[in-house]
């Protein structure tokens, strides 16, 4: 048998003669070219008419004996006859037509998501003032994390996250938002997706309904179809989500997923009596509430309204935060808070299904929160944040007078600009990324058959001198006889 190619050049120039000798015959058996049975040289002689030493084709023999390319006996080395040799794989793929690739969740998870893309452009929603967050003390509180780390911190998270910040989080949330909660009812998440995911997996199974509102926040579908999850999309009107008694009826939810201190992306706060309704009509469903409470520290004229989990005792709810928003969304970390009923299962299947870590991070987190440091940034973070959306409402009014309707100011980093019929708002949210705006249009968050029309405008990445300048650049996009349909 002829062999001479083995050592054919090229020759990779970091590779030493027998692993030149045992790649190239490994990519020969696995790719048919030598077929199952066929017999090779001796080692003597194949070292003889390459001119090599013969300790050159015994470690490549060997090696892909001990492999399985190769089998050796009395009779000689031959290649061996591998179960699934490439020739009929190919076969076999040509009859089934067949290719590989991801399964149908993971590819709805490819769906390009407006909220990932152009983050640092002026307008961009959901993107907190990185230039105000408090580097030195936040160093300060990781140098303290890393001085006082032991091998707890470097290995897995504790269950349910690090004592001391679910500790924290336990007196904040109860300052705050008046949750009245306890530590052991805190699992701490590797952001909100990962909370939404662990929600998906612990409290359904696959093929139950959800509900999701619509317009809603696209990434929580992501986290609902990857689960296998069916996703029943209810409209949101001026009081939050509005669900009928034939939803209920037709369409009866393991799970609900709502945003109801500022609805993502509306803006719009869902009213007692609907909160009441729909936690009563929960129990007597055996319906868990996913309750997102994304954004509720930048709220503006007055407290927060009650959120559903602390409404009434031992409700079917359960709470998710997030530091995203309030810190910076690379610190990966938020929060799940848990009926008592479920929370001690709850921390520990999470524990199994995920292996949680960032141990430093946690508990710099929680030195960050005992501190004061967090509370003293989100006051000065939430005025100025006011101070933004007024310039930006005062500045939106001056452009374009009344002709479009502004919702969504009562908390968070975002507005709505509604737009009339007669301009599109994916063509605007075209034309304004050319000039350097990350807009995003309200279709991009709705479900067919609804069709919401508007400009989804954040403004905490936004510097007050630049306001005027950026309405300026939207009222030329907006202008555009392009974004007319």
């Amino acid at each position: 048998m002829e062999l001479d190619w083995l050592l054919a050049p090229p020759l990779p120039a970091a590779l030493p003669r027998q692993r030149v000798i045992y790649h190239r015959l490994r990519e020969a058996i696995l790719a048919g070219r030598l077929a199952p049975g066929t017999r090779l040289p001796a080692s003597r002689s194949l070292a003889a008419t390459l001119n090599i030493a013969r300790n050159t084709v015994l470690f490549a023999y060997e090696q892909l004996m001990a492999e399985g390319c190769l089998v050796g006996n009395r009779q000689g080395t031959r290649v061996a006859a591998l179960p699934l040799h490439p020739a009929i794989r190919s076969r076999l793929a040509d009859a089934r037509g067949t290719s590989l690739q991801l399964s149908a969740r993971a590819q709805g998870a490819l769906r390009p998501d407006p909220t990932t893309e152009g983050a640092t452009l002026a307008f961009a929603p959901g993107v907190p003032d990185y230039g105000a967050f408090p580097f030195r003390s936040w160093r300060a509180c990781l140098a303290r994390a890393w001085s006082d780390a032991s091998s707890s911190q470097l290995g897995y998270a504790a269950l349910g996250g690090d004592p001391a910040l679910r500790e924290a989080l336990a007196v904040h949330l109860t300052t705050v938002r008046g949750l009245a909660v306890q530590a052991t009812q805190i699992v701490i998440t590797s952001g909100t997706q990962a909370a939404l995911d662990l929600c998906s997996r612990f409290l359904a199974d696959d093929g139950d309904i959800i509900w999701a509102e619509n317009p809603g926040y696209r990434s929580a579908r992501i986290a609902f179809q990857l689960a296998g999850l069916r996703i029943h999309d209810l409209p949101v009107d001026a009081e939050g989500l509005a669900p009928s008694m034939d939803d209920w009826r037709k369409h009866p939810p393991r799970l609900i997923m709502v945003t109801p201190s500022h609805q993502y992306p509306t803006g719009r706060v869902m009213s007692l009596s609907r909160r009441l309704a729909l936690i009563e009509c929960a129990r007597q469903s055996g319906t868990w509430i996913i309750e997102d409470d994304y954004d509720s520290e930048f709220r503006r004229g007055g407290p927060a309204p009650p959120a559903l989990f602390g409404l009434q005792p031992e409700v079917p709810v359960v709470y998710v935060g997030t530091f995203s928003k309030t810190l910076f969304p690379g610190l990966r970390l938020g929060y799940l808070v848990l009926p008592q009923a479920i929370a001690a299962d709850f921390a520990r299947a999470a524990a199994e299904a995920t292996r949680p870590g960032q141990g430093i991070e946690q508990r710099a987190l929680a030195d960050f929160i005992q501190r004061g440091h967090y509370t003293t940034h989100l006051r000065r973070m939430r005025s100025r944040y006011a101070a933004r959306q007024a310039a930006l409402r005062a500045a939106l009014h001056a452009t374009f007078g009344a002709r479009f309707q502004l919702t969504g100011g009562e908390a968070g980093l975002h507005l709505v600009l509604w737009l009339p019929q007669r301009l599109r708002d994916t063509l605007v949210a075209a034309r304004a990324a050319q000039m350097g705006l990350g807009v995003r249009p309200l279709r991009h968050y709705t479900k067919p058959p609804l069709r919401c029309n508007g400009l989804v405008l954040g403004y905490g990445n936004l510097q007050e001198a630049n306001i005027p300048e950026c309405v300026r650049r939207l009222a030329v996009a907006i202008d555009d006889h392009r974004c007319k349909p």
